[in-house]
């Protein structure tokens, strides 16, 4: 096979994504099957596993993919359709030597591409980049391989369950999306006990009711009129691949990513006393103290789930999170985003706790914040800008700068970030104080230093 030379704007930061029809085809994922197996059989790779979500397209470049990387001699096991934490699942428990998923998490339906992981570990990064320069030169490698079919589903949702060990029984609301957990969700709930209304449980790559990313609070409409319609204790949704999480209330309040990770760091420690857990950059302060209080080491570090997941093996964090909705389990499971796990040990806590999720979530001290800001910035220009506000934070007193991902700047208000995002072009902002006073002037602060390199200040909202 000859090479082909990929859209550069597919080859993203922590997978291959693109517009199908578009920037993305088949023939662009056959090459990239070939290249990644290529890399594959070069480390002394032989076996791979395969999955693919609900998406129109996934089907087609599902088959591409396994033919291509039968093409070049793996032996490849499909797992078929499913959310993307379940391709991890079979990945480690068929101890295969890589995993692929064909999916568009939470994008759009034109949207499709590959998540691929490697020794257990997310192929992410400059070896995104190495793929698309071995697809380009044709760098790759032919022998006769096989294709095996391998459904893992049932497996799977035996292993979830054993993720809830709650003591009284819970009425709960589901919201699928539309998306790739949507029959898995269906066996999963069948074993638990309670009450349990499923929502867009059909998987359906139009995503008719709503745009599957539950980390934009206009998606979990449906789900919080449910959940108090309905009397529920709590609504639980997913995004379109399964890996990311939204949680509400019984009064229909958002608890959102990091004030989640706060509550299942408690359920952790008080098992694993002292040990250390992750949140990105963007997290509250709120979760941080929280875990220091509980006697844990909090461990700010870089936005990504592959960053992440590195650096719980690095250091043997039992549990992190993000607050785009990556919850990440090593304590009693794989180490893996998973929002079906993460919300069975969520169903635990609440189940044990007089007061329920509600009680829980009005524990949590009360911060003022702005949402996550996107601010269109060209990408030859996005990293520069966050370099220059660096440089002028060197001559300014009464702060502290942690620049491990652009740079995030706490004062006595409290802190600001501005960082460029690895996804697109475009720099994201957020803000967070004590006060609302507080939280206006960390807004001037970033508006002005925006203003300085030139870059228009965002409206928070």
């Amino acid at each position: 096979m000859e090479g082909r030379r990929l859209d550069p704007t597919i080859l993203r930061e922590y997978d291959i994504r693109g517009i199908v029809g578009s920037t993305l085809a088949a023939d662009d994922v056959t090459a990239i099957g070939r290249a990644f197996a290529a890399m594959i059989v070069r480390d002394g790779g032989e076996t791979i596993a395969v999955g693919y979500d609900g998406r129109h397209s996934s089907p087609e470049l599902e088959a591409a993919l396994v033919d291509a990387l039968a093409a070049s001699g793996l032996k490849v096991f499909r797992i078929g359709l499913g959310p993307t934490p379940m391709l991890y699942y079979a990945a480690h428990t068929l101890g295969t030597d890589a995993g692929a998923m064909i999916t568009g998490s939470h994008n759009p339906p034109d949207y499709n591409g590959v998540k691929m992981i490697q020794g257990g570990r997310s192929v992410f990064g400059e070896r995104i980049g190495e793929l698309g320069r071995m697809a380009a030169e044709g760098d790759f490698v032919s022998a006769a391989g096989s294709v095996a079919e391998r459904p893992v589903a049932e497996e799977y949702v035996a292993r979830l369950r054993q993720g809830f060990t709650g003591e009284r029984p819970l009425f709960v609301a589901w919201d699928a999306g539309n998306g790739a957990t949507g029959e898995v969700l269906q066996k999963l709930v069948s074993s638990l006990p309670g009450r349990h209304l499923l929502l867009n449980e059909v998987i359906d790559g139009d995503f008719p009711a709503h745009h599957p990313d539950p980390t934009v609070e206009e998606n979990l409409e449906q789900l919080k009129c449910a959940v108090v319609g309905e009397g529920c204790d709590l609504g639980i949704a997913f995004d379109g691949d399964g890996d990311r999480i939204g949680v509400v209330d019984s009064k229909a309040r958002v608890v959102w990513g990091d004030q989640l990770l706060a509550i299942l760091a408690a359920d952790v420690l008080a098992q694993v006393p002292g040990a250390t857990i992750i949140s990105d950059v963007k997290a509250s302060q709120m979760v941080f103290d929280e875990i220091a209080r509980l006697g844990g080491k909090p461990l700010m570090w870089k936005t990504g789930h592959s960053l992440i997941k590195d650096k719980m093996a690095e250091t043997g964090a039992p549990l992190a999170g993000e607050m785009s909705g990556h919850i990440f389990f090593a304590h009693e499971y794989y180490g893996f985003d998973d929002a079906l796990y993460a919300a069975l040990r969520l169903l635990t806590i609440v189940s044990r706790t007089a007061g329920g999720l509600d009680r829980l979530h009005d524990a949590l001290p009360v911060m003022v914040n702005t949402p996550e800001v996107r601010i269109p910035c060209p990408e030859e220009r996005k990293f520069r800008v966050v370099d220059e506000v660096k440089a002028r934070l060197e001559t300014m007193d009464g702060i502290t700068v942690n620049d491990i991902d652009g740079v995030r700047v706490q004062n006595g208000d409290g802190w600001w970030l501005l960082r460029a995002s690895n996804t697109q072009g475009a720099l994201v902002v957020r803000c967070e104080s004590g006060s609302e006073q507080g939280l206006e002037r960390l807004k001037r602060i970033v508006a002005d230093q925006l203003q300085a390199s030139g870059v228009e200040a965002p409206d928070f909202g």
